[in-house]
This record gives structure tokens, sequence and C-alpha cells, in this order.
């Protein structure tokens, strides 16, 4: 069961409020009584619930009374001081990862053939976007389909983010399909992702009906290729990530020819 604490008050302190509520105004040594709390605790307890503005106190009379806030604004109170704390974490932390992102520095690629691979559409999708965040210099996706995800707007919207945020860092990003790719998209999501990336310089997207793979190019060394599924179910069966500086320097010269015989896509109709 939920309680008081969980939004941050001590048990004294939830005693006390609990209390307030039942009683109504009253003194320090009643509400001890009532709620149990120590009287060497009470004052301290009373101090720290007027800190969170949920009891008011009435000073003018002697001895001194307290009276609980109403528990809606009382919670609400709570609420935001809960998201307070939580969003000064989420800065510390954000400052921390820009420190060291400063400080860790990936090695040189080594001039050897490594290679990773994912399997099953989750974690294929988890693996293309791990790689296209990773990206420094230049992406060039390369389509037949759209990616056979368990839900292709879904998959193709954390692409499409995805690649928003690398066109932000400076990142060429060349995106060539087949003319029928968009098909199994629904139109207004056609007319979002072009409307999102098409305003970019470094983005360029172009349709040739001789595109026959799924593949993506990073940096002109790297590249993940899809798998299809070897049943022909219409999902991915996984993902190869390939760094190998002899096959994406053949890759990367096919693409080039592709490209220039390639016509640019304009906005959906």
């Amino acid at each position: 069961m939920s309680s008081l604490r969980d939004l941050g008050l001590s048990e004294y302190e939830a005693r006390a409020y609990r209390s307030l509520l039942e009683t109504g105004p009253t003194t320090a040594k009643e509400l001890s009584r009532a709620s149990d709390v120590p009287m060497g605790r009470i004052y301290d307890v009373l101090n720290s619930l007027e800190t969170y503005n949920l009891i008011r106190s009435q000073t003018a009379s002697r001895p001194k009374k307290y009276v609980a806030v109403e528990p809606d604004t009382a919670l609400d109170r709570l609420l935001e001081d809960k998201k307070r704390e939580l969003q000064e974490k989420v800065d510390q932390y954000e400052d921390i990862v820009d420190d060291l992102s400063s400080q860790l520095e990936s090695a040189e690629p080594v001039e050897e053939p490594f290679w990773t691979a994912a399997v099953g559409p989750d974690d294929s999708l988890d693996l293309l976007l791990e790689r296209l965040a990773a990206a420094d210099r230049e992406i060039v996706m390369v389509g037949s389909a759209p990616a056979r995800q368990v839900d292709i707007r879904s998959g193709t919207e954390r692409i499409v983010d995805e690649l928003e945020a690398a066109l932000e860092r400076g990142v060429e990003v060349s995106l060539l399909v087949r003319p029928d790719l968009f098909e199994n998209l629904p139109e207004e999501a056609n007319r979002e992702y072009y409307d999102r990336l098409s305003p970019y310089d470094n983005y360029s997207a172009r349709a040739s009906p001789n595109i026959t793979t799924t593949f993506e190019l990073l940096d002109q060394i790297e590249v993940c290729i899809e798998v299809p599924h070897p049943l022909g179910r219409e999902e991915t069966f996984g993902v190869i990530d390939l760094k190998d500086p002899d096959f994406t320097s053949d890759i990367s010269d096919a693409f080039a020819e592709h490209w220039a015989e390639a016509t640019p896509i304009g906005p959906p109709r």
C-alpha cells in the first residue's frame, strides 16, 4: 500500500500529519499523544512538516496550535518537491555525462576485420540505433524495404529520431531507397519524416529501382547488413555489424555508382 513515506516523509512525520487530519487544530503535546510521536521529537517533526508546507501554525495562541493542510494540497506539494528533486538529479547526471564524454575517448580503429551480430527484430533494431548514434562523419542508408520490425511505424520513428540527432551533430546523412519503399508507411508519417529531415543541408535522399539489399554504411569504416528471415517471414532475422576496411571500401564504391544514377526524392504527394 502506498504511504506518505513514498513521497519523502519520515515515519514520525507521516504519523503526525495523519493524526492532525483526525484531531483538527491541536497543540504539540496533544499531537504527541495522538500520534505516538515521542515528545522529545514532536517539535522537530512539526518544524519539518511546516518546511514542507503541509501544516500551518497559530502562533498567537498559547500554547501554540497546529493544523494540517488539506490532503489534496499537501500531496500536490509533496509531488512537486519530488519532481524538483528528481530534476536536480537528472541535471546532476547530465553534467556527469558531459564531463565523462570529454574524458573518455575511443581508441583509434584497429585495421583488422571485426564483426558482431544481433538476432531478432528488437535486438537488431537496438544494434542499428546504437551504431547510428556512434557515427561521427557520415551515415549512408540503403534500403530495399522498410525495416521489418514488430511495429514498422514505431521502428521507423526511432530510426528517424536517431538520424535527426546525427544531422544535428553535423553528420552527413544520405538515404538511397527503392521508389516504393515508403508505400508501407502511412501517408502522414511519410510527410512527417520528410518535413523533419529535408530542411537539413547535410541530408539528401534519392531513389533507385535497382536497390535489392538493405544496409547502413557508417563513417566509411563500418557496415550494418540486414539479414532477412530465411523462411520469408515479414520480420528481420538479424543484423550483422562489420568493420572491415576492404569490404567497406567496395561497398562505398558500389553505393557511389547507384547514387549517381538515382533520382532525388521530393516531398510526398
